[in-house]
């Protein structure tokens, strides 16, 4: 039977309907937003409530213990049910650097476990490396880190079987600018990452084709004014989306509302890279073969004590975006569904309310905090 959702606002792409009913199809698809209902409807009531889309993570390693990088199907389905408590209803399996042989079995396995996991949906996979340098490796491992190479993107497109749609490189490694527009022309959109370059060596990158900045300022080279790096580039150059790690540990509020002042709205991402650590106690974790500690609310390497990826739910990261009064709830909310979603192409499946997609949903209060999350129209959290 056709439900009826009463809610106070609901989030739509490009503005938002007050005091409506979003209709919710017998198939489990989203039907159309309208002000009344027939008599006999059935409605759910959330009238002191906010509708929005259900979150998109496009950079997450891990969650509940798992990760990514295990290769394990079971840890696979246990992070997809776990991130329905962060409000979030699809994502992208993101990879570390390892070897070749490793990340092609990530990729069978991801593939395998597309249409068998029962929690939020698996959209693509990230490739967070292995094309990087070694002067900002963060807590990934040199030694697997190489030039672009795009028989091997074939390889790991064909293992995948079509989920890569996101890899990120150091504009500066040989090669790239001839690398990039291969992938993008496979559907690999590229992101700038884990890099000391140049203003103009990402430039280039950008003219090339890519799109993306990976979790800016995190692992990057800073801005100076002799040499505006890749933060510069991240801040100033045309038809780019910037990932922002909003945990207040990654990157200080100020910071965030500097690329909030440089770049529009739409072309912001909240990620989380979240690692296995998130959603458990603190204490000691591991991020691919590198001992952590979580303490309080930070994951840092044991052996120097850089940051190792976090603990961030993207639910936190809407929250804390609308209490740190830099954005609205509105903006927040489309910095975490349909900006990432757009920025990798799957806005025709997810990251936003409308007619005849999945009627993958979140309930939240007026401060942005996670009520309840819907799944093809069921209540799952």
């Amino acid at each position: 039977m056709m439900k009826y959702i009463k809610a106070k606002a609901i989030l739509l792409a490009d503005h938002k309907d007050q005091e409506a009913y979003l209709i919710v199809n017998d198939d489990g698809t989203f039907g159309q937003v309208v002000k009344a209902v027939p008599d006999q409807a059935e409605v759910i009531d959330y009238s002191d409530s906010i509708l929005a889309p259900g979150l998109v993570d496009t950079h997450i390693h891990g969650f509940h213990g798992y990760d990514v990088m295990d290769k394990d199907p079971e840890g696979i389905e246990a992070i997809s049910k776990g991130l329905l408590s962060c409000g979030v209803t699809s994502w992208l399996p993101t990879t570390l650097t390892d070897t070749s042989e490793n990340l092609t079995t990530a990729c069978q396995v991801i593939a395998q476990s597309k249409d068998q996991v029962s929690g939020a949906k698996i959209r693509g996979i990230f490739f967070e490396g292995p094309f990087f340098t070694e002067e900002h490796k963060g807590a990934q491992n040199e030694n697997y880190m190489s030039d672009p190479d795009i028989e091997k993107v074939k390889t790991w497109l064909e293992a995948s079987q079509g989920l890569l749609n996101k890899l990120a490189l150091a504009p500066e490694r040989q090669g790239v600018v001839d690398f990039i527009p291969q992938a993008e022309a496979l559907g690999v959109h590229i992101s700038l990452g884990h890099s000391n370059a140049t203003y103009d060596q990402a430039k280039a990158a950008v003219e090339a084709g890519a799109h993306l900045i990976n979790h800016t300022y995190n692992g990057m080279s800073g801005l100076h004014h002799r040499e505006p790096g890749l933060v510069g580039a991240a801040l100033t150059l045309d038809n780019l989306y910037t990932e922002l790690i909003c945990d207040g540990f990654h990157v200080q509020p100020g910071a965030i509302n500097v690329v909030l002042k440089a770049r529009k709205k739409s072309e912001v991402v909240l990620i989380t890279d979240c690692m296995r650590a998130g959603g458990m106690p603190e204490g000691p974790s591991m991020l691919g073969e590198l001992p952590v500690i979580v303490k309080d609310g930070a994951a840092r390497l044991v052996n120097g004590g850089n940051l190792a990826g976090s603990i961030l739910t993207l639910a936190k990261a809407v929250e804390n975006l609308v209490a740190w009064n830099l954005v609205s709830l509105e903006e927040a909310v489309q910095m975490a569904s349909y900006n990432p979603a757009r920025s990798v192409g799957i806005e025709d499946q997810c990251g936003q309310i409308k007619a005849g997609l999945d009627a993958d949903f979140i309930v939240l209060n007026d401060q942005g905090q996670l009520q309840a999350t819907y799944l093809n129209g069921e209540k799952v959290y």
